[in-house]
């Protein structure tokens, strides 16, 4: 029975067990928490990772994820990260390859080469976009950092709304900051705050280790419905990143202290007024 509770569990919270992988977790240190469906995982490596799954690591935590097109990604300590989009090997007459993440805070390093597609990093302030290259980016509430590691890339504004701007072509050693209600500032090199937050498994390449884990997938364990205070952060991302969010989590309106909480600060999500008060509509 308990087996089969477990079971239920993962199938109603955290979506269908057929739903595509777009990586896998090849290196991890301290935690890495998956927020899939509605739904809190604790991950491991070798588990899988999805198209709309919001990572989060543990303080002193760091996880690389390989992906099914050749892109690399790992986030440092204390990092959130949402899968936003993931494009496998294309589609005839549609899009390419790629990858496309979310980085709502701490640190992402990432590298592609021209196999994986464009792939493209956001943050609230910045984002880059590059074919062949690798990229660090760091963000906080107040400002947001790209440095061009290797290869080329394309930086650009991010908007309060998540619309990317007019890109600026950048090359390797070349370093992109903007501060809040600011213009981006480029540089030959990274400021030196810069390298002395960078974690330290992202001052070398990150090897890949995906053949460790072939035909070994690592199922990772339900741990509960999420929580108002653990999704709360992503629900007031750019409004271009959290299109499909109330459908994802209206289920979560049936517990009373999620609804309460959302209803104390429904100013902030005006596109759940329909759910919350669909009389008044």
């Amino acid at each position: 029975m308990k087996f089969f509770g477990v079971a239920l569990l993962f199938s109603l919270l955290a979506g269908p067990a057929v739903a595509q992988d777009a990586g896998t977790v090849t290196f991890l240190e301290g935690s890495l928490r998956i927020i899939r469906g509605t739904a809190v995982l604790q991950a491991a490596e070798g588990s899988r990772v999805r198209q709309g799954d919001i990572l989060e690591s543990s303080e002193k935590g760091f996880a690389q994820m390989e992906f099914t097109d050749g892109a690399i990604a790992a986030i440092g300590p204390s990092s959130r990260m949402y899968i936003f989009r993931h494009r496998a090997g294309g589609s005839p007459g549609g899009s390419a390859a790629g990858e496309e993440f979310v980085l709502l805070s701490g640190w992402l390093k990432a590298e592609s080469d021209a196999k994986a597609g464009t792939c493209r990093y956001e943050s609230p302030l910045l984002a880059a976009t590059t074919k062949n290259g690798a990229i660090v980016l760091h963000t906080d509430e107040s400002e947001s950092d790209v440095f061009i590691e290797s290869g080329s890339a394309a930086v650009a504004e991010v908007a309060s709304e998540g619309m990317v701007g007019k890109p600026a072509a950048g090359n390797a050693g070349q370093f992109f900051s903007r501060h809040r209600g600011k213009a981006v500032v480029s540089s030959s090199r990274p400021t030196s705050a810069f390298l002395d937050g960078l974690p330290r498994p992202f001052r070398d390449a990150l090897p890949p280790r995906l053949s460790h884990f072939k035909g070994k997938p690592v199922e990772p364990k339900v741990q509960h419905p999420v929580s108002y205070a653990e999704i709360q952060p992503w629900l007031t991302i750019p409004s271009a990143w959290r299109k499909g969010f109330v459908d994802r989590f209206q289920s979560r309106l049936a517990d009373p202290e999620f609804r309460k909480q959302l209803e104390a600060h429904a100013a902030e999500y005006p596109e759940w007024a329909t759910v919350l008060h669909p009389q008044s509509q």
